[in-house]
């Protein structure tokens, strides 16, 4: 009994914690206003944040980034260094506790929260999918989307190749969060629900890890087809994937370390990244 009481006040508080957060000024969006339009550019100027549970400890200290339009940057630091929280911060899932982000020149304050949200695509490395059919889970990415933009999202995704092995299609049922499926099918729906979203700015978090050689082969090719003519930011373990990208921005206990290309941050004597990287391919 003490037990199942215990097991009842912690879940209870989560729920209580639950009802006492305050909403987001979430709208319903058709079409994206023009002065609402984001084009790629961001900027972070002398951004810190701390989480408010944890006010006194700073994740992120004076970071500043310029990306322009159409830009392929990396991400990459050991577990902790604040890689996925900047991803938060472009969401607005949390506000920079000192500094701010703009997009194309302009503070994100001056954009709605479902506008920002509207035209960035993330793919996470945990895949969320819902317990319905594939079709479904795809058109999360675009609610009103047509049966031949379906099939197109998931023609660039890579994910044709599965889905016309089941006999049920688009109609698959795909079990709760997708456990039907395996490790790559999942980040190829999730990739197809981003293609259809077309995204001004795209986020991948990690999304190529923990896949077999053959899927991560298939779940690459997606991406890079993904990435081609909208900004790209990648949170990237294995740096053999980010070679080409146009800033490398290196992080270390929430600052900037190091930025710079794969050819330029190779050369640095004792380097984080060069580091990293003779690990990976000596490993």
């Amino acid at each position: 009994m003490f037990t199942s009481i215990q097991n009842f006040i912690g879940a209870t508080e989560e729920l209580f914690a639950l009802f006492n957060e305050e909403e987001e000024q979430l709208v319903e969006i058709a079409q994206i206003a023009s002065d609402q339009e984001l084009h790629g550019q961001i900027t972070f100027k002398d951004l810190s944040f701390a989480y408010p549970m944890r006010s006194h400890e700073l994740v992120l200290r004076n970071i500043n980034i310029e990306i322009s339009s159409n830009q392929l940057i990396a991400l990459v630091g050991s577990s902790g260094a604040g890689k996925s929280t900047i991803a938060s911060l472009l969401l607005s899932l949390h506000l920079p506790t000192k500094g701010s982000i703009c997009f194309d020149d302009r503070d994100s304050s001056e954009f709605s929260i479902s506008a920002i949200r509207h035209q960035i695509a993330l793919v996470p490395q945990d895949i969320f999918l819902f317990g319905g059919s594939i079709r479904e889970n795809i058109a999360y990415g675009k609610i009103d989307a047509t049966d031949e933009e379906i099939n197109d999202a998931a023609l660039k995704a890579n994910a044709m190749e599965f889905i016309e092995r089941f006999p049920e299609r688009f109609e698959t049922i795909v079990g709760e969060r997708g456990t039907q499926l395996s490790g790559g099918q999942r980040q190829r729906i999730a990739i197809a629900r981003a293609v259809l979203k077309n995204p001004k700015i795209l986020i991948l978090d990690e999304a190529t890890s923990s896949l077999d050689s053959e899927s991560e082969r298939l779940v690459q090719d997606a991406l890079e087809k993904l990435m081609t003519g909208r900004t790209s930011i990648v949170i990237a373990h294995r740096l053999s994937t980010i070679r080409n990208a146009d800033q490398i921005l290196v992080m270390d206990k929430g600052q900037i370390a190091e930025k710079g290309t794969h050819k330029t941050l190779m050369k640095k004597t004792d380097g984080i990244y060069k580091n990293l990287s003779e690990l990976q391919y000596n490993g």
